[in-house]
């Protein structure tokens, strides 16, 4: 009896031992399975996206051509949600005025609102006049020079967000369309000075971006936290930053989101804007003060009156993103279809319905998928933000874009946004030196310590300016070579 009890329990010992390996196993494979999930679906959204052009227009063989384009224009839409909208979210979410999941679907929501709502009925084919249309006036040309720019574009755009570095999704398209150009028409028929203006936005977006996200953060410190009364000062200050803000946002709006359904000047833009601003001003003069009763008189304390206007600043500029760049996605595929229904090479063509939804649902198909790496990196990872630094970032961006649109430089607001943090993050730097003295880059201490009271992690500046410098002649690289490809399989 006790001989079979005894093999009863061993039996039991081993069953058990069987099953933990069992479960050890399945949870390894969910783990290794784990990063193939956010592929996949990108994948199924792409197969969807083409099964839905065919049956909509067929299989005949121009418009196998229209569901390839269709399907890479879902594939750079997606890249464009995983890398670009960081920028907008991502200093609320480092600030914990959102949480990742809130602002991704914030985000979705915006970006999604904007491409539909404001998306524009027209776009330009050769992006912006990067080449002239008579250079690429043949039909096939045309269409395969904007196939390799598209898909060469959202390759590059793919592989900024897979090694981390926001990078520029207009320039990303900008380099495809230069490549296939120059590899169907040569040199001759790129238009260099445009190409020279682009050059120079690599150093002018982010270097005004981060001015003008450093005097705000000065004006911020200066008149209201180092105060003796913070909560009195922020009374007085914080309506009229937020009045500043609503007034940039409404300006923005006007010239890059409802100038694309209603025409508007931009001395106009500039008149809602400041408008609008002082209305804001005085509305939030009481709630400014009833939300600050009772308040201790502590920098914490005032990191709660800006929490309600950053998360607005971050929905308004992912609209008016969704209304922008869904263009890079949707505009060749646009000029693709416009081509095979016969209307060949154009400056400018009509967006189907189909087209701008393509482009809005991958946006935040991208977005949802991808979005947190980049969100976390820009948000968390290049310098530490709050509420007041991030409003700072957000704003600068804001009037950024507008004082570039009033000077005609083609701007990227990817570089404008990481230029904002960088120059918060700088500034911080030279404050607790040099008016502080708190010596955070004494020579005499360590470099490891000297690195750890850094304020701006330079490894991610490193990376960043490096994926900015080489991101249009990358692009243009692999849009020439996939051009050529093209053109040897079709012959």
């Amino acid at each position: 009896m006790a001989a079979v009890s005894n093999l009863s329990e061993k039996s039991w010992k081993t069953l058990n031992k069987d099953l933990a390996r069992l479960s050890a196993m399945e949870q390894a494979m969910a783990y290794s399975a784990r990063p193939l999930v956010a592929p996949g679906l990108a994948l199924a959204f792409m197969v969807v996206t083409g099964l839905a052009v065919a049956a909509f227009i067929g299989f005949e063989p121009l418009g196998l051509i229209v569901i390839a384009a269709a399907i890479i224009g879902a594939y750079m839409a997606i890249n464009i949600g995983a890398n670009d909208v960081a920028n907008n979210m991502g200093p609320s979410v480092g600030a914990r005025a959102l949480t990742i999941g809130t602002a991704l679907i914030v985000a979705a929501i915006c970006e999604t609102a904007g491409a539909l709502i404001a998306g524009g009925d027209v776009v330009s084919t050769v992006s912006r006049g990067i080449i002239a249309p008579e250079s690429v006036a043949q039909t096939q040309v045309f269409i395969w020079a904007m196939m390799a720019a598209l898909l060469a574009g959202a390759i590059w755009i793919n592989l900024a967000t897979w090694i981390g570095a926001p990078v520029s999704t207009t320039h990303s398209i900008v380099g495809g369309v230069m490549g296939a150009g120059i590899a169907a028409a040569g040199f001759a028929a790129v238009n260099w000075p445009m190409m020279a203006r682009i050059a120079a936005s690599w150093v002018i977006s982010p270097v005004l971006g981060g001015i003008f996200a450093a005097i705000f953060l000065a004006i911020i410190k200066s008149r209201i936290i180092y105060r003796p009364d913070m909560i009195q000062a922020a009374r007085y200050w914080v309506p009229i930053l937020i009045g500043v803000m609503g007034g940039a946002f409404a300006t923005y709006l006007a010239l890059k989101g409802v100038n694309r359904i209603v025409t508007i000047d931009f001395g106009t833009a500039i008149a809602l804007g400041v408008v609008f601003g002082t209305v804001l001003t005085f509305a939030m003069r009481p709630v400014i003060r009833r939300q600050s009763e009772g308040m201790e008189n502590r920098k914490k304390s005032l990191k709660i009156l800006f929490n309600i206007p950053l998360i607005f600043s971050a929905a308004l500029l992912s609209f008016a993103h969704g209304a922008n760049d869904v263009a890079n996605a949707i505009g060749p595929v646009a000029a693709i279809v416009h081509a095979v229904q016969g209307g060949g090479a154009a400056d400018s063509v009509g967006i189907p319905l189909w087209v701008m939804l393509i482009g809005g649902i991958g946006l935040s198909v991208g977005l949802l998928l991808f979005g947190p790496k980049l969100i976390n990196l820009v948000g968390n990872e290049i310098t530490r933000l709050n509420a007041m630094r991030a409003y700072c970032v957000s704003l600068a961006a804001a009037i950024t874009v507008i004082f570039a649109s009033w000077l005609g430089l083609p701007v990227s607001s990817t570089h404008i946004a990481i230029g904002a943090i960088f120059g918060v993050g700088f500034f911080r730097e030279w404050y607790h030196e040099r008016i502080l003295n708190e010596r955070r880059v004494d020579t005499t201490v360590p470099q490891e310590v000297r690195k750890r009271k850094m304020v701006v992690r330079r490894a991610h500046f490193l990376t960043i300016l490096a994926a900015w410098i080489v991101t249009v002649p990358s692009a243009a690289l692999l849009s020439a070579g996939l051009f050529h490809l093209m053109n040897l399989i079709t012959y």
